[in-house]
């Protein structure tokens, strides 16, 4: 059979392109920003506050859950973690929101790393990110109690 005189009814190639960008930067309003380009940016605002920063444990690049330990430097600490999916909204669904995770703050050094003991046996991909701050400053852009 020819194709001569028919009309192609595949969509154009530029069409198709622009509806892929179109809902990749769609996507990319509603996401958070990669885990590892995140972890960089908040090790470098302590930086900027004079606040030591490390990288415990390196989680997955693309979208591993984050975990904030702020030593206290006199055997406590405050552990901050990913906030429910309750706690987002439309407002600001693109934030990175946070929750402290243990019932006292600040709380024992020793419970802070069962839970990490705990939480990376569940989920081998996070990122652990420990700040060293007497005074408890977490620089953390949004708390969710």
């Amino acid at each position: 059979m020819s194709l001569i005189g028919q009309r192609d009814l595949r969509p154009s190639a530029p069409r198709v392109e622009q509806k892929r960008l179109e809902k990749q930067a769609a996507n990319l309003k509603r996401s958070h920003p990669k885990a590892g380009i995140w972890v960089a940016a908040y090790i470098r605002r302590c930086g900027v506050e004079g606040v030591f920063a490390a990288v415990r444990r390196r989680g997955a690049e693309e979208a591993g859950a984050i975990y904030v330990i702020v030593n206290r430097l006199d055997g406590t600490a405050d552990l901050y973690g990913p906030a429910p999916q309750a706690a987002f909204d439309d407002a600001h669904p693109s934030d990175r929101a946070f929750t402290p995770l243990l019932k006292t703050l600040p709380a024992p050094e020793s419970a802070v790393e069962s839970y990490i003991a705990r939480e990376s046996k569940f989920d081998p991909d996070i990122w652990v990110i420990e700040i060293e701050e007497r005074s408890g400053r977490h620089f953390l852009d949004r708390i969710v109690r």
